[in-house]
């Protein structure tokens, strides 16, 4: 017996007329004369011999795993297979991929046009992976020679489909990610639906389309920048493998024969899915370092840095206060308080019934001072604004606060005193700035001061080192009692303080400043477009030139200048702007065209047909006028009883010329 041979090869060619396929299969110990024809060598570079091996396998061809990118094998009878493919790839082995279009590289305005050729039938469904970062842009809108009937776009980075300028669906999920995503829109008939990567996001009631040869689809933006401004702008991120129903629209053509709408145009579109080099600009600030991912950039920030952009420098972290100081976070910086910490000298015999101070801040929460001694305490405190005042003395507490705000930035005086020094408890009051008319009173009343003369621990800016919202602001002379609390250690004077009765500074390590300064607020000049920062104390107002307004001279006096009405014409106002908008378009910004067949005439079934400014209505058959409000007479108008009404109120209709004649009062055709 001679070896086997495997052939497809044998027989008339596959095109040949009347013939039959080549043969599959195997021959052997084939004798021609009794000469042996199979199996034989097969000399190399043959014309004769044509996909003929020695052999005869019937293993099956998936077993060797031909599809590639995930595609399924699936045998075809013996020796023989195909591939189903998943998106986006295509061809025989699953080995062609579509070419991704990169839309808005470098902040190019890019779109693409494509034209219908055929008529998808009543199920429309438009496929397609979209990859972006962008929050807000166009994605595709389906137009005819009047409107545009199905409109995509990303809001909020969720997509949005509109139908019939109308009817309006979102996605639930968000696709700005900077992942692919395919997004599936199905119209069929009445309904609507939308997916992304295979989850349903929702489905809605729509009237239904048509949608025509002729019809243009476009994808990323609108060649008029004003009209896409309306979606969001410009897409920028990548499209792949666009399909409506099982056609494609191709960017770039691949290998693999397949389906397409014609390309009509192609703007600023790129091959791949390139990424902008987002860290040319250096984006991270104190010292951090960029790396860039697929059209954003992440910062590798030093320690004690914080934020996208390493903007947020955590200075209280690295302990830059010296001992006895409290560090505050300021922007863009620190500051460093100190808070001073007193006791009596244990000379004081004094009845301490009052307090006077200075204060200016414009902190809405601050412990200004802080006494105590066992359980009796006394607090002066900023809450809400306002100023409040506390004693603990004995079984008795009372509350007083001011009458107004003392967060305003500006200098304020404060005296609090017993209402009667005499007795043993008395109300207290409060009077700030010297005015009779802001004096407030507890309701309650209790002892004086008299525990602060000996033993009390008595804090200054804060109600310790460790505790409380310490005091960010300026105080002036501070005294309980008339006696002062020194800001100066007695080593700091040339002469000894000689009274007898005296609060004594015991931290000597604390490093208060002296003077009365903000922190820095117009360095750098945070007033644009040339304004002048005007520094108030923790506050800034710049002084704006004449064309520019707002609280940072951001916006122009002439609201008009940057065009914001899209298709309208500005008019500027106090405060603002107003748009006048051009037939066919409403909204605030004139960005919203307007529907004329929402709220049109056509009656008896008719079929509303939008056009620019005004409509037409496609009458059913037998009926005619404007608004198909009319019948439409025969040809034989008056052929036989049976149109013998058609004129109305009495008129006869006369045979000879088909025409209604009228009875007085009466006129028109009918």
């Amino acid at each position: 017996m001679g070896a086997v041979a495997e052939s497809w090869g044998l027989g008339r060619a596959v095109d040949e007329t009347g013939y039959p396929p080549a043969f599959l299969g195997c021959f052997r110990d084939v004798l021609v004369d009794s000469h042996l024809v199979l199996p034989v060598i097969v000399p190399e570079n043959s014309d004769t011999w044509a996909n003929i091996t020695v052999g005869c396998s019937d293993k099956d061809k998936c077993d060797s795993s031909p599809c590639q990118n995930r595609g399924r094998c699936v045998s075809q009878g013996w020796r023989s297979y195909m591939c189903e493919c998943h998106r986006p790839y295509e061809g025989n082995n699953c080995a062609d991929e579509y070419i991704t279009a990169r839309f808005g590289n470098k902040d190019l305005e890019s779109y693409a046009v494509f034209s219908l050729d055929d008529d998808p039938g009543d199920t429309v469904t438009i496929s397609m992976f979209i990859r972006t970062r962008q929050s807000s842009s166009l994605l595709l809108i389906l137009a005819n020679s009047t409107s545009q009937y199905l409109r995509l776009w990303l809001e909020e980075g969720r997509v949005k489909v509109q139908v019939n300028n109308f009817e309006t669906l979102g996605g639930r999920g968000a696709v700005s990610d900077g992942h692919f995503h395919l997004v599936t829109v199905k119209l069929e008939g009445t309904a609507a639906g939308l997916s992304q990567s295979g989850q349903d996001q929702g489905s809605m009631t729509i009237r239904h389309i048509q949608v025509h040869p002729g019809d243009l689809v476009y994808v990323g933006g609108l060649p008029d920048s004003r009209a896409s401004a309306s979606f969001g702008g410009y897409f920028k991120g990548c499209v792949q493998d666009l399909r409506i129903n099982r056609k494609r629209l191709q960017f770039y053509p691949i290998e693999t024969p397949v389906e397409f709408y014609n390309l009509e145009q192609l703007v600023h579109v790129a091959q791949g899915c390139s990424s902008d080099n987002a860290c040319a600009v250096n984006p991270c600030l104190n010292g951090g370092v960029c790396y860039s991912m697929w059209d954003d950039f992440i910062c590798n920030c030093p320690p004690n840095t914080a934020g996208q952009r390493c903007e947020e420098v955590k200075w209280c972290e690295l302990s830059p206060c010296p001992a006895g100081a409290v560090c505050q976070p300021r922007f863009q910086g620190f500051e460093c308080n100190s808070i001073l910490q007193y006791r009596s000298n244990g000379k004081i015999r004094r009845s301490l019934t009052s307090v006077f101070l200075n204060l200016r801040t414009r902190q809405f929460a601050a412990t200004l001072l802080h006494a105590q001694k066992g359980s009796d305490y006394f607090t002066i405190s900023i809450q809400d604004s306002h100023l409040v005042m506390e004693i603990q003395a004995g079984d008795d507490k009372v509350t007083v606060q001011s009458q107004g705000p003392v967060s305003d930035g500006e200098w304020h005086t404060v005296v609090l005193s017993m209402e009667n020094k005499t007795l043993p408890t008395s109300r207290w009051i409060m009077a700030t700035d010297g005015s009779q008319k802001e004096q407030s009173i507890s309701k309650t009343a209790t002892g004086d001061l008299d525990f602060l003369r000996e033993g009390a621990d008595i804090f200054l800016g804060g109600l310790s080192l460790d505790a409380g919202v310490t005091l960010s602001g300026c105080l002036g002379s501070v005294e309980i009692g008339g006696l002062l609390l020194p800001f100066h250690l007695d080593t700091e004077l040339n002469l000894p303080r000689p009274q007898d009765e005296q609060f004594v500074r015991i931290n000597g390590n604390a490093a208060p400043q002296y003077g009365c300064w903000g922190v820095s607020v117009c360095a750098p000049n945070p007033c644009h477009n040339q304004g002048a920062c005007e520094d108030l104390f923790d506050l800034h107002h710049c002084t704006c030139p004449s064309e520019w307004t707002g609280p940072l001279c951001q916006d122009p006096t002439n609201a008009c200048a940057s065009s914001p009405c899209i298709y309208g014409n500005c008019i500027n106002k106090p405060g603002g702007f107003e748009c006048v908008c051009e037939p066919g378009y409403s909204g605030e910004q004139c960005e919203v065209e307007v529907d004329m067949c929402e709220n049109s005439n056509c009656s008896n079934g008719a079929t509303c047909l939008k056009g620019f400014q005004s409509y037409a209505c496609l009458c059913p058959q037998n009926l005619t006028g404007q608004y198909c409000e009319l019948p439409q007479l025969p040809v034989s108008a008056c052929m036989g009883t049976r149109w013998k009404y058609n004129c109305f109120n009495g008129g006869n209709c006369s045979e000879a010329d088909n025409t209604c004649y009228c009875l007085p009062g009466f006129t028109g055709q009918w």
